[in-house]
């Protein structure tokens, strides 16, 4: 069996951009920086940087291509946004209209990728600290819920902020904010901590995307800003075209985790 987990970032997008991977990324070249995607026409992209800029929990922006590049420069030179990232959805005014591995014929002159931080990134640190990941545990996708924390407008983009939810064991949840702090550009410390309905999430059991996953008795429930957060977005915008990733279905930067760490 393959150790995804030891793949280097190039081998991992080769696999993808042959359709070789076509699975959640969590767990994917253990040690670098998972991203997510949000794919725009230029005219758009000013709104959503500063959008982002507004909103820097649930969109840290970690590369912008240049309009009509699907190159991400500073994070993986050698990469395609149109083919390295397993799972790609397109939303047409508001509407999620297809999933697709590949957006080559859809990535025209004006359009600009953004690339933004995952929550994925910091769950080595997570394990290493001694703190199980459950949707690693049982091989499926985070859970992922809207809330109800409004983002703060910018341009035409508003919308509510989506979270992930990994269960902690009580006696780790100090241990585990403090980790996930040290990571402020892929999320940083959680939003949210053990009642999901203070933030509007009326059945924990029913992620709005991805897969619930088990809670055991002694384990609290911790919720962090979501690179989702734009697909939310999207859907009470309703921008003409809007590309991402799929939930879960994460983008493989050349950048290693403690790259972006803070002490």
């Amino acid at each position: 069996m393959l150790e995804t987990a030891k793949l280097t970032p190039d081998a991992a997008r080769e696999m993808i951009r042959n359709n070789q991977w076509i699975k959640p990324t969590s767990g994917v070249s253990k040690g670098y920086t998972q991203a997510n995607l949000v794919v725009l026409p230029k005219e758009l992209a000013f709104d959503f940087l500063l959008f982002c800029q507004r909103n820097p929990k649930p969109c840290p922006v970690l590369d912008v291509t240049e309009p009509g590049s699907a190159i991400p420069t500073l994070t993986a030179p050698s990469a395609d946004l149109r083919t390295d990232i397993p799972k790609y959805r397109v939303y047409r005014s508001g509407v999620l209209t297809e999933e697709r591995t590949d957006i080559r014929d859809l990535w025209g002159d004006n359009m600009v990728g953004f690339l933004l931080g995952c929550s994925f990134t910091f769950e080595s640190a997570l394990i290493e600290n001694g703190i199980p990941i459950r949707h690693i545990e049982e091989n499926c996708n985070v859970p992922m819920y809207k809330t109800n924390i409004p983002c703060v407008k910018a341009g035409q983009f508003e919308g509510p902020m989506v979270v992930s939810m990994r269960p902690v064991p009580e006696k780790d949840v100090v241990r585990a904010v403090q980790v996930t702090s040290r990571f402020p550009s892929v999320h940083g410390a959680p939003v949210h901590i053990g009642d999901p309905a203070s933030i509007g999430i009326q059945n924990i059991d029913q992620p709005d995307f991805g897969d619930c996953v088990s809670i055991k008795d002694e384990e609290v429930l911790v919720f962090w800003a979501c690179g989702v957060t734009p697909q939310a977005v999207a859907m009470q915008v309703k921008p003409e075209i809007m590309i991402t990733h799929a939930p879960g279905h994460m983008f493989i930067t050349d950048l290693k985790n403690e790259q972006i760490a803070v002490l």
